[in-house]
């Protein structure tokens, strides 16, 4: 009897071209949807606009992607590899000359929406392209290399924006990113090859309709959440809420009608995996935590333990920095024991840095925060590659480029949530405690812990969770 090899596959040197040039690529769009974070107050001052406006830089961002996003999975199945990519880095690169050189706010929201639509585009095709390209026996290393896109990018970002607001204008903030994307849009034009077979496929005019209305629709409410706390809103949250919650129960509707003939725009047939729901629960539950740590802690640091900018930017750094170097262990312990071993620590180590947080005051010393911001980028290390390789390893094959486009609608929505939760209980507690007398110190300080306390209760559940995520069989017919 013939014996089987078990040794691992090699990708071709061709795959290997296409896969790192899309890391890369993804790694540079991602890091920009964060970088801005610190740079709103600049914005503010230098542009002569309120709050309120300036958030609208973040929210079209987030509204843009949250509708160009699901329909990934339709173009993926259409179009060639290579087709998809240099639309996704022209988009980008275009978005960020527009940043660059913006006479005003307009057309620095007009970039940012430009950008955001090769952003939503980049992560779908490289999840896609990985999953096609890479062998079940060597995907937890590859994904470990997407995870470090995945949450050192973000991590980073409020990091390298603060260091170059310390001595160059927020223009540079594009002007750096610029000749990066276009060196990846040169390098992706010439080097990458086609790796899918596309299909013709008719898009559904309605189901993008739909779409647009109930995740724009959600993250938008979502976004509004903090403003309104502060009474600063013009729409109440509920309203576009409301109108996203109804229109998301039509797109679902709709999809399920279309995918008896393979027409869905997002086919939800991926949901049938319980593999896949779990795991992607969980990554939602983890992203909560990832955006609403990354927007809670600057906001501790500045108002609470009034330090600048730049402190608040390099404490986030070490924890990126570990993130990436944990990254490629996790994905081979992953390749051979399976995910259990690792999303299992890692949930509960996310869960008691958040119990631990809720301890942090106006007397909290420095070291213990970064701590345990070092013991969050651990936690996330542990869970991101399992996740992201036990979701989609679930699925067949014809499914990839639908479960890639939910994993990455779902990021949206969890990030758009856990910055809206942690906004509006900080600023609801603050708000209660300064009507009882306390200082402004503080009343933030109070408010923050109840932001904590909140993303501590909802880690219990990724806790639970965790111990239902299991490896997938390595072919899925």
């Amino acid at each position: 009897m013939m014996e089987l090899d078990s040794t691992p596959e090699r990708l071709s040197a061709r795959d290997t071209t296409v896969i790192a040039l899309l890391l890369v690529s993804a790694f540079v769009v991602i890091l920009n949807e964060t970088i801005m974070s610190v740079a709103l107050p600049v914005l503010m001052a230098d542009l002569r606009i309120p709050a309120s406006a300036a958030q609208w830089l973040t929210t079209a961002f987030l509204l843009t992607m949250a509708i160009v996003i699901p329909i990934t999975g339709f173009l993926l199945q259409r179009f060639h590899t290579r087709s998809i990519f240099i639309a996704a880095m022209t988009f980008f690169s275009i978005g960020t000359l527009i940043c660059a050189l913006a006479p005003g706010f307009e057309a620095l929201v007009g970039g940012r929406i430009v950008q955001a639509c090769g952003t939503a585009i980049m992560l779908p095709l490289l999840m896609t392209t990985v999953m096609t390209l890479v062998p079940p026996s060597s995907r937890g290393k590859t994904m470990g290399n997407i995870s470090i896109v995945m949450s050192v990018a973000p991590a980073i970002g409020p990091t390298l924006s603060g260091l170059i607001l310390h001595v160059l204008d927020w223009r540079w903030l594009f002007w750096l990113v610029l000749p990066i994307a276009i060196i990846a849009l040169v390098m992706g034009a010439a080097r990458i090859q086609n790796v899918t077979t596309p299909r013709r496929l008719a898009i559904d005019v309605l189901s993008v309709m739909l779409s647009a209305f109930a995740f724009g629709g959600l993250i938008f409410g979502l976004s509004s959440l903090g403003e309104a706390a502060r009474g600063t809103v013009l729409v109440p949250p509920w309203i576009p809420l409301v109108t996203g919650a109804i229109a998301l129960v039509s797109f679902i509707t709709r999809q399920l009608w279309l995918q008896r003939s393979d027409r869905s725009l997002l086919d939800l047939r991926t949901f049938r995996s319980s593999n896949f729901t779990v795991a992607t629960l969980m990554l939602a539950i983890s992203m909560l935590s990832l955006f609403g740590m990354i927007i809670a802690l600057p906001l501790y640091v500045q108002n609470v333990l009034q330090m600048d900018a730049l402190a608040t930017g390099l404490l986030l750094f070490p924890g990126g920095l570990l993130m990436g170097l944990l990254a490629p262990l996790v994905g081979r312990i992953y390749d051979a024991r399976g995910p259990r071993l690792l999303v299992v620590p890692g949930s509960i180590i996310v869960s008691a840095v958040f119990w631990g947080a809720t301890r942090m005051d106006e007397n909290t010393p420095f070291l213990f925060v970064l701590v345990l911001h070092l013991g969050l980028s651990v936690g996330l290390a542990l869970l991101f590659t399992p996740l992201f390789s036990a979701s989609l390893g679930s699925l067949k094959p014809q499914l990839y480029s639908h479960g890639s486009a939910i994993i990455g609608t779902v990021q949206q929505l969890a990030g758009a949530a856990g910055t809206a939760l942690f906004i509006t209980v900080m600023t609801v507690q603050s708000v209660a405690l300064t009507a009882e007398g306390a200082t402004g110190v503080a009343a933030a300080a109070g408010g923050i812990q109840s932001a904590f306390m909140a993303g501590a209760i909802l880690s219990l559940l990724a806790v639970v969770a965790a111990f239902f995520v299991r490896k997938p069989a390595d072919h899925i017919e």
